[in-house]
């Protein structure tokens, strides 16, 4: 029998890579207050082969698949979170241990990771710095964290407890999978 998942635990981490070209196993940093995930259930583009004998229906195959760019995952603004993301004076960030990977040839990792599932999603990424957003009157604040895709998603071994950095701990829920 099927078990239903809900939203409820799911975690967006990012690591970078200590050797180049491989996915981190350990050194996983949760993104917290993460509130909406962009859906990368892109379709592929369907190629048209038709010919000129095709009498009724046009034909087509498989093309590739386009997350659309940018990807912009939703979070609740915290100081934390604009620290942890764009650096705090002290400390460079996100976005300064990616500069800091690059210049190496080493790429920053995302992982979505869903309680209850054994796999979860892994790609490369370029990460954007946090700008000032848009908001209303009487509204929780809320940002774009934006990340350009340069590797394809893909489903493996989910991540564990273990996966994540020793100093991540406290912000880490159990997965029990």
């Amino acid at each position: 029998m099927a078990i239903n998942l809900t939203s409820i635990g799911v975690k967006v981490a990012y690591a970078i890579e200590a050797t180049a070209g491989k996915r981190p196993p350990t050194g996983w940093k949760h993104i917290p207050q993460i509130t909406e995930i962009p859906d990368m259930d892109a379709e592929p583009e369907a190629l048209e082969t038709t010919s000129l004998d095709n009498l009724d229906y046009r034909t087509y195959i498989s093309g590739l698949k386009d997350l659309g760019g940018s990807l912009a995952f939703t979070a609740n603004l915290t100081q934390a979170l604009l620290d942890l993301w764009n650096g705090d004076g002290s400390t460079t960030g996100v976005i300064g241990e990616y500069e800091t990977a690059k210049k190496a040839g080493k790429s920053m990792w995302l992982a979505v990771v869903i309680p209850g599932l054994t796999k979860s999603v892994f790609f490369t990424v370029e990460p954007s710095p946090i700008g000032l957003m848009g908001m209303g009157v009487n509204e929780v604040i809320d940002c774009s964290i934006y990340v350009t895709p340069t590797g394809e998603p893909k489903w493996d071994t989910a991540l564990t407890d273990e996966a994540f950095a020793e100093a991540d701990a406290m912000s880490v829920m159990n997965f029990k999978y």
